[in-house]
């Protein structure tokens, strides 16, 4: 079997330069739509220095240090794209890191410490906390679905059913949480989807095979992988060279240990089997336990709820005296 992983994956865990890119428009984006002319109230009563033209009710040069917690218990993720709105909303604040990414964090803990003037930590709150309640939100999410699998030698997947142009961060989340990347974009590997079948068959009457010879020919060495929704489609796909993976769309568990087991009765036979659609969190284990090597799962960040962190101010101080 013929796999070729994806040259644009991060190992392991890595924060690399595809999610820092991405992170960068997000954070450029979420800056312009909240303060298109500034922060009206901050900028105000908290200007920046000595310099500054301020009213009596303001106050000039005033700094905090501010702490992100977390009001619910769940795994932490984005300290990297807290850095980096920083580094844009202001780079004199000082961001420190208290909690590991993809660590369990408890209810009242604190993960980051902001240092540094009022008003650029105010500015930068609202689009912080919103990076962060979603990104903590799909790995606590996907967490739960990785704790009902202990045990089991099925492989957690996500999908492509990403929030568009979260794409990146969003699957960075997904590994926070303990699951696998499925592919990133169309690009990225193969996959003979039920759509493309019925075109196929509608215009051409060819089979399976063909397909499947056309698509090898015209991306040699790249992980394919076919989508069937039926007995008569698994058992069409097991009898074709060059897949590497058959993915079982909509198959109840009866189903999953049928597909299983045929499989282990071909001499030689190395497919992966893929579960998708249908499951939940209620049945992903009876899922795993018929066997199939991998289960993908759009829930992961589809259906992600968002994590509740909040900024809590803890201290005053003179950016003139710190200097």
């Amino acid at each position: 079997m013929t796999i070729s992983p994806n040259p644009q994956t991060e190992p392991g865990d890595a924060w690399g330069q595809a999610q820092e890119q991405e992170a960068s428009v997000l954070i450029e984006r979420a800056l312009a739509e909240d303060l298109p002319a500034g922060d009206l109230t901050s900028d105000s009563l908290f200007p920046p220095g000595p310099d500054a033209v301020a009213g009596g009710g303001a106050v000039v040069g005033a700094g905090v240090v501010a702490r992100c917690v977390f009001r619910q218990e769940g795994v932490f993720c984005g300290a990297p794209v807290a850095e980096a709105l920083f580094e844009k909303v202001d780079p004199a604040v000082k961001v420190e890191v208290l909690a590991g990414e993809g660590s369990r964090v408890e209810e009242g803990a604190a993960v980051l410490e902001l240092s540094g003037s009022c008003g650029s930590i105010l500015r930068g709150e609202r689009a912080l906390l919103n990076f962060l309640q979603r990104l903590c939100g799909i790995s606590t999410w996907t967490a739960r679905w990785v704790k009902e699998l202990d045990g089991m030698k099925s492989v957690l997947l996500d999908t492509r059913k990403t929030t568009p142009g979260w794409r990146r961060l969003e699957k960075y989340a997904v590994r926070m949480g303990g699951a696998v990347n499925h592919r990133f974009d169309l690009s990225d590997g193969i996959m003979l989807k039920d759509n493309h079948r019925w075109v196929l068959r509608k215009a051409g009457g060819s089979a399976l095979g063909d397909w499947v010879a056309t698509l090898r020919e015209s991306s040699p060495g790249t992980f394919l992988q076919v989508e069937v929704d039926s007995r008569e489609e698994y058992l069409e796909a097991l009898d074709v060279a060059g897949i590497d993976s058959i993915l079982l769309d909509n198959f109840p568990p009866g189903e999953l240990s049928w597909a299983v087991e045929e499989k282990h009765s071909r001499q030689d036979c190395d497919v992966l089997l893929e579960a998708s659609g249908g499951i939940s969190l209620e049945n992903v284990r009876e899922v795993a336990a018929t066997g199939v090597e991998r289960i993908s799962v759009g829930a992961l960040t589809h259906s992600a709820t968002a994590l509740d962190v909040s900024l809590e101010m803890s201290e005053v101080f003179s950016l003139e005296q710190k200097l």
